[in-house]
C-alpha cells in the first residue's frame, strides 16, 4: 500500500487479521464503510475489498508489513491516543483525511472497538508501572517473626525444628493403616520431647504451661493436621478432661502415662442423634451403690459415640460422658473413665467399636463409633471434680444449680476452642504462603514488546489474596488476646470468655476455608496438584467448621451471650432499657452520622484507625439493639422465647458477626500499639486498615441502609481498598515469609 490513502485502513485490516478479533459482522461493516467513501475510486475500493475478503487472508509477510507501518506511525508521534490518531499519521496528516474524522469515529463506535486499548495493544511499551512492579521489602522479615511469636518465641522454634527432621517427612502412601500408624510414630517422638505434657502440672511428669501447650498446637498445624488433631486429641481432650474434671486420684493414676503417650484415650462425648447438644446425650452411667458400680450402657443405636478420635485403632480408654442415673433419678451429664482395650489392644467385653472409614480429609486419625452394652466400672472412675457420690450412695456437687454445674463442667474444656482456631490459622497462613510466593513467580500475560508480568502485579490477584492475608493478621492477633483471657481468667469472666472463644472459633476457622479455596483457585492448575498441598489444607481443615460446635450453633451461643450482656446492662430489656441503650449508642455516634462526615473521603479520614472503631462499635451496637428490640416486640405479641429466637436466627448472627468484627479489629490496633520495631509497624498498620476498609466494603449494604455512609465514601472506600492492595505487593512475599513456615513443612514444588 503505498498509496498513503489506501494506508489509512492497515490499523482496521490489522484488527481483523492479527488476533480474529473482529467477527464476519464487523468485516461487513468495514466493507460498508469502504464503499460509501467517495473519495476513492473504483479501483481503489475494490483492492481494498480483496484486503478483507475471508477467502483471501493476508500472508504473513504482509501482516509483518502492516504492523511495522502502524509501529512507525506511533514512533512519529507517541501521544496517539485513538486509531484515527494513528490514521493521521499513516496519511502523513493528510487534509482530506482530516476532514474525514467524524466518519473514521463513527466507524470506531460501530465496531466497538475501544480505541485507547486497542492502540495500548499497538505500542511497544516494555516498561509499564504495572509490569516493573515487584518484591521490595521495606521490613526486617525476622523482627516481625519475632513479634508474631511473641513469648511463645522460645517453643515454636523447637517445634519447627522437630517437624523439619528427616523422620518427619510426609506419608504419601494412600494405605489409611500406614498413614495412621505414621501419624501415631509422630505423636510418640513429640511426647518423647515432653511436648505432650506442656499443659499438665510438673507433679505430674508436665510442663505447667498452656500457652506454650496452645503454640505447640499451633505450630504443629505447618506440618500435617491429622498429626494435629491425634495429638490434640491425645493430649488435649483426653489428657485435659482427666486434669480438668478429675481430682487428685485421677492425676496420679493416669496424668503421666497419658502425658508419655504410654495410655492412648478418646474423647467420648459427641453422639449419632446429639453432637451440638450435650444435654441431650442419652448414654447412661447408672449408679449401683452396693458394688459401688456404674453401668455404663448404650440404649439405642442413635445414642452411640460417633466420631470419637483414637477410637479406632490406638484408644486404650476414653472420657465418656453420660446421663449419671441414681435410684432411677437423673442428676445430668457427667464425665467418667471407661477402659475400651486391654494392654494388647484387644477390645474388651460389652465395648463395640466401628471405624468410620474414609473422610473427605484426616485420614491420619483413626475416628470410631462406640456403644456400651452394660460396662462395669469403679466407682473411682466417675470424674468427680463438679459432682461425686459420697459414701451413702448420694449425688453431691459444690455447685448446687444442675444447670450452672452443666456449663461449669463444659466451660473448663474450652481449651480446645481455643486450640482448633489456632490450628485453623496455621493453615491458612500455610495456604497464603504458597499462593501468594506461587503468584509473585508465576508470570502471565504483558505490554506488547515486553516480558510476561508477575500475576501479583495485576490488581484483582491482589484483592482476592491481599484482603485475606490482611484478615489473617488480624485474627492472630485476636487469637493471642484470646488465649491470654482464657489463662488469666476469672470465674466472673467465664460466661465472655466462653463466647468469645466459641465466636473466635467460628471466626478463624470460616476464615481458613474462604482463603484456602481463593488460594487454591489463584494458584490455578497447580493449586489442584495434591503435591502443591492446598487439596491436604483444604480437605483436613472442612470438619474444622463443624467439631469443637457447629460453627452457627457456636454464633447464636455468642449472640445469646451479647444479649445477655445487653440485659445487664439496661435491665431486663424494658422499654427505658432500649431507648437508654439506643441513647447512649447514638449520641457516641452522632458526629458520624451528619451529611460532613458520613460522605468524609480524604486519605487521612478513610485511613484513621479511629474511624475504622467508630464503625465497626457503630454497626455492632445498633445491630445488637435492634436484635434486642425486635425480641422484645415478638415476645410481648405472644411467642414463647424459644420460637421468638427461632425466628430472629439470622440476626442473631449477624449480632455475633459485628460483635467479633469489632473484637479483632480492637485487638489488631492494640497489637499495633505494642510494635517496637517501627519499620514493621507501617506495613503491618496497612495490613490493619485493610482488614478495617475491606471489612467496612464488605457491609457496605448495611453502612448504606443505615445512613451511616454515602455513596460517595463508599466508592472512596473501594478505591483505598485497591490502593492498599497495590502498596502492599512488595511487601507481601516478605510479610508470608514472617510466619516462618520451615520449608520441609510447606513442601509444596511451586514454591521451592
Amino acid at each position: 500500500m503505498e498509496n498513503s490513502k489506501l494506508k489509512v485502513f492497515i490499523p482496521f485490516f490489522n484488527l481483523i487479521w492479527s488476533d480474529d478479533l473482529l467477527t464476519q459482522k464487523e468485516h461487513l461493516i468495514i466493507k460498508d464503510f469502504i464503499q460509501v467513501q467517495n473519495w476513492l475510486t473504483i479501483n481503489e475500493k475494490e483492492f481494498l475489498a480483496s484486503q478483507i475478503a475471508i477467502s483471501n487472508p493476508p500472508s504473513r509477510i504482509v501482516l509483518t508489513t502492516w504492523k511495522s507501518e502502524i509501529d512507525k506511525a506511533i514512533a512519529q508521534n507517541p501521544r496517539v491516543q485513538s486509531i484515527f490518531d494513528i490514521v493521521l499519521e499513516l496519511s502523513n496528516n493528510d487534509i482530506l483525511i482530516k476532514g474525514l474524522a467524524t466518519d473514521f469515529i463513527q466507524l470506531e463506535n460501530d465496531l466497538g472497538i475501544l480505541g485507547e486499548e486497542v492502540v495500548s495493544n499497538f505500542k511497544k511499551n516494555a516498561t509499564t508501572f504495572t509490569s516493573t512492579h515487584h518484591s521490595a521489602p521495606t521490613f526486617e522479615i525476622a523482627k516481625l517473626t519475632q513479634i508474631l511469636d511473641g513469648k511463645q518465641s522460645a517453643i515454636i522454634q523447637k517445634v519447627k525444628a522437630i517437624i523439619s527432621r528427616p523422620e518427619f517427612a510426609y506419608e504419601t502412601s494412600t494405605d489409611t493403616a500406614i498413614y495412621r500408624e505414621k501419624v501415631y510414630e509422630w505423636c510418640k517422638i513429640l511426647a518423647d520431647e515432653n511436648l505432650g505434657n506442656m499443659a499438665y502440672p510438673k507433679k505430674y511428669g508436665g510442663g505447667e504451661n498452656i500457652a506454650d501447650y496452645f503454640a505447640i498446637m499451633e505450630t504443629l498445624s505447618y506440618h500435617d493436621l491429622s498429626l494435629v488433631i491425634k495429638f490434640g486429641v491425645q493430649f488435649g481432650l483426653w489428657g485435659m478432661s482427666i486434669h480438668s474434671l478429675g481430682t487428685e486420684k485421677h492425676y496420679q493414676k493416669y496424668l503421666k502415662d497419658i502425658g508419655t503417650l504410654k495410655l492412648p484415650g478418646c474423647f467420648a462425648m459427641s453422639e449419632t442423634n446429639h453432637g451440638s447438644n450435650v444435654k441431650g446425650l442419652e448414654t447412661t452411667a447408672t449408679y449401683n451403690h452396693k458394688d459401688k458400680t456404674f453401668l455404663i450402657h448404650t440404649p439405642h443405636e442413635k445414642a452411640q459415640k460417633e466420631y470419637i478420635g483414637n477410637a479406632a485403632v490406638h484408644g486404650q480408654m476414653a472420657t465418656v460422658f453420660a446421663k449419671l442415673i441414681i435410684d432411677e433419678v437423673d442428676y445430668g451429664v457427667n464425665a467418667f473413665v471407661v477402659p475400651l482395650r486391654d494392654e494388647n489392644n484387644v477390645i474388651l467385653k460389652g465395648i463395640t467399636i466401628k471405624d468410620c472409614g474414609l473422610k473427605m480429609g484426616l485420614n491420619g486419625v483413626d475416628n470410631g463409633i462406640i456403644r456400651f452394652d452394660n460396662v462395669i466400672i469403679p466407682k473411682d472412675n466417675m470424674l468427680d471434680r463438679f459432682a461425686s457420690i459420697n459414701d451413702q450412695g448420694k449425688f453431691e456437687s459444690p455447685i448446687p444449680s444442675d444447670n450452672r454445674r452443666f456449663f461449669t463442667m463444659l466451660g473448663t474444656l474450652v481449651g480446645g476452642r481455643i486450640g482448633i482456631p489456632r490450628s485453623a490459622l496455621a493453615a491458612a497462613k500455610s495456604g497464603l504462603t504458597i499462593a501468594i510466593k506461587y503468584s509473585d513467580k508465576r508470570k502471565q500475560f504483558g505490554p506488547e514488546g515486553g516480558e510476561e508480568v508477575s500475576i501479583l502485579n495485576y490488581r484483582m490477584h491482589q484483592r482476592r489474596l491481599f484482603p485475606l492475608l490482611a484478615k489473617t493478621y488480624a485474627i492472630h492477633f485476636a487469637l493471642q488476646y484470646v488465649t491470654t483471657r482464657f489463662i488469666e481468667r476469672t470465674e466472673l469472666e467465664m460466661p465472655e470468655i466462653e463466647a468469645l472463644a466459641a465466636g473466635m472459633k467460628a471466626y478463624a476457622t470460616w476464615n481458613t476455608t474462604a482463603t484456602l479455596q481463593e488460594c487454591r483457585e489463584a494458584c490455578g492448575g497447580k493449586g489442584y496438584l495434591s503435591e502443591n498441598r492446598i487439596g491436604a489444607l483444604k480437605n483436613d481443615t472442612e470438619i474444622y467448621t463443624t467439631f469443637e460446635g457447629d460453627n452457627t450453633v457456636l454464633m447464636q451461643l455468642v449472640a445469646k451471650n451479647r444479649l445477655a450482656e445487653f440485659r445487664k446492662t439496661y435491665g431486663k430489656m424494658d422499654a427505658m432499657g432500649i431507648i437508654s441503650y439506643v441513647y447512649e449508642n447514638t449520641k457516641t455516634v452522632i458526629a458520624e452520622k451528619n451529611p460532613i462526615v458520613t460522605r468524609k473521603t480524604d486519605e487521612a479520614h478513610l485511613l484513621d484507625s479511629a474511624f475504622h472503631l467508630s464503625a465497626f462499635e457503630y454497626r455492632e451496637k445498633t445491630i445488637l439493639a435492634s436484635a434486642a428490640k425486635r425480641l422484645k416486640k415478638l415476645i410481648i405479641g405472644g411467642l414463647e422465647p424459644y420460637d421468638a429466637f427461632n425466628v430472629v436466627q439470622h440476626q442473631m448472627i449477624d449480632v455475633a458477626q459485628a460483635y467479633l468484627d469489632r473484637i479483632v479489629l480492637e485487638q489488631f490496633v492494640k497489637a499495633l500499639e505494642s510494635f517496637e520495631d517501627p519499620q514493621s509497624k507501617v506495613i503491618v498498620a496497612k495490613l490493619s486498615q485493610l482488614y478495617a476498609l475491606s471489612q467496612i466494603e464488605k457491609n457496605k449494604g448495611w453502612y448504606l441502609e443505615d445512613g451511616y455512609l454515602e455513596p460517595v465514601k463508599t466508592k472512596a472506600i473501594r478505591k483505598m481498598v485497591n490502593q492498599l492492595c497495590w502498596e502492599l505487593r512488595p511487601e507481601a512475599v516478605s510479610l508470608v515469609n514472617a510466619f516462618a513456615i520451615p520449608d520441609s513443612c510447606l513442601a509444596a514444588p511451586i514454591v521451592m
